[in-house]
């Protein structure tokens, strides 16, 4: 467990269209987060509960560094949504509408989109079989697993199959056995999504590490991206999730992530 949390460890608690997170400042303080507390707090019954844990520190250059943690106390490079929310925080704290943020994905641009939305560039998409990366050498647009699933990096894998209708599928049962697959050495998030207009995707998320979660900023990237890649929808849609509706398009300069951001209360959290 991590130290110095006598007086207790003051939090925030945000979520994205229902992706909820609890966000840690240690800009000003000691680095008090590890995988054991992250554990404790993601705790829904005995702790405070979310999807990933953010920790926010000092950045050399960029406006603040973000570190991740899913519910199991794993690391992840990537969390489109909670890095919208905390730029939104970091945008009210300075009133800029632009910011660089540091991640394990690398510097990520923010942007107020106006309407009370937040934007995030969330990189260029990898698609090769070893950047993904995937255990072996295959055709990422065609997954020689079940279902035919698509293979997309944005930072962390993602395992997305095209369905005839996502609200059908036992995603508590389908999405740990995906999550686990062999061809995925580091594990992988897996969504199932189907088509309602050529703009417009419903999509359901099994998170790695985590479990169901209403939305996902990474996975609404790679489910794009996917679907463009297969030529079911152009390079710009909404999905729309179990917690509402997320904004993604393709562009020459990375992915983009536009949706809405809440933080509906702070907390001290006293192990």
């Amino acid at each position: 467990m991590a130290r110095d949390l006598a007086n207790g460890l003051p939090f925030m608690k945000m979520h994205g269209a229902g992706n909820d997170f609890v966000v840690i400042d240690e800009r000003g303080r000691a680095p008090v987060v590890d995988a054991d507390l992250a554990r404790a707090m993601a705790d829904r019954h005995r702790g405070v509960g979310f999807d990933q844990l953010a920790v926010m520190a000092v950045a050399e250059d960029a406006d603040v560094r973000l570190t991740f943690y899913n519910a199991d106390g794993s690391l992840s490079a990537a969390c489109g949504n909670a890095t919208r929310c905390i730029a939104r925080r970091l945008m009210e704290e300075t009133g800029r509408d632009a910011l660089r943020i540091e991640t394990g994905r690398g510097v990520l641009h923010a942007v107020d989109a106006g309407g009370g939305l937040t934007s995030v560039n969330m990189g260029h998409p990898e698609t090769d079989w070893d950047l993904i990366p995937l255990a072996e050498n295959v055709d990422t647009l065609h997954l020689p697993i079940a279902g035919d699933p698509v293979a997309t990096g944005m930072g962390n894998p993602h395992c997305t199959f095209f369905v005839a209708d996502a609200e059908a599928v036992d995603l508590a049962a389908r999405g740990p056995e995906i999550e686990h697959h062999p061809l995925f050495p580091e594990r992988t998030n897996v969504q199932f999504a189907h088509v309602i207009v050529p703009d417009r995707l419903r999509m359901r998320v099994w998170e790695r590490g985590t479990g169901i979660t209403l939305a996902s900023g990474s996975s609404s990237c790679a489910v794009t991206v996917a679907a463009a890649r297969r030529g079911l929808t152009g390079r710009e849609v909404t999905l729309v999730l179990d917690g509402g509706e997320i904004g993604v398009r393709w562009a020459p300069d990375g992915v983009w992530m536009t949706g809405p951001t809440a933080h509906p209360f702070d907390g001290v959290w006293r192990p």
